[in-house]
């Protein structure tokens, strides 16, 4: 079940959301973040949070914003994130499929992924399936905490059919 998140819910998320801001392999997010500034970006000052829930365990989260302002506020813009135990489950793909029709009910017509990191081949991967296109590279734009400077991918969709 894909329900709004709560703040108790996101804290017991916060254990996976800190191990994955602090492996430096997928979010540009400051890897020292605390618990109330994750919850602050993740939950509060997106549009819409969300946790996808099995058993009353929180197995992935993600956040739905715009993109942009003003002529581009069409263009909605989504995170996500799987607990380990779940990966290759999913549960990703439920989230995404939900985000976009979420998008659409808010009045969205596009959804766009700003920093999508190269190396993250089972993400790009995923996008691509949903109808996802790699439309730009920024070259070296994410510093991965084995590999070093590696290219990100602008990711975009055009949610109308």
């Amino acid at each position: 079940m894909i329900k709004p998140i709560t703040k108790a819910e996101f804290g017991v998320f916060w254990p996976t959301f800190a191990d994955i801001i602090q492996a430096r392999e997928t979010y540009a997010f400051d890897p020292d973040m605390t618990l109330e500034q994750a919850y602050q970006l993740w939950c509060l000052s997106p549009q819409r949070a969300y946790a996808y829930m099995d058993e009353g365990e929180v197995l992935g989260t993600y956040y739905l914003r715009p993109n942009a302002m003003g002529p581009s506020r069409h263009i909605s813009n989504c995170g996500y994130m799987v607990a380990p135990e779940a990966r290759g489950k999913g549960v990703a793909r439920k989230m995404c499929e939900h985000s976009q029709q979420i998008a659409l009910e808010l009045g969205y017509k596009a959804m766009q992924f700003n920093s999508v990191v190269s190396t993250n081949k089972v993400a790009i991967n995923l996008w691509q399936t949903l109808g996802f296109e790699i439309i730009g590279t920024i070259p070296r734009a994410y510093e991965h905490g084995q590999l070093g400077y590696v290219d990100s991918y602008v990711m975009y969709k055009w949610l109308l059919s």
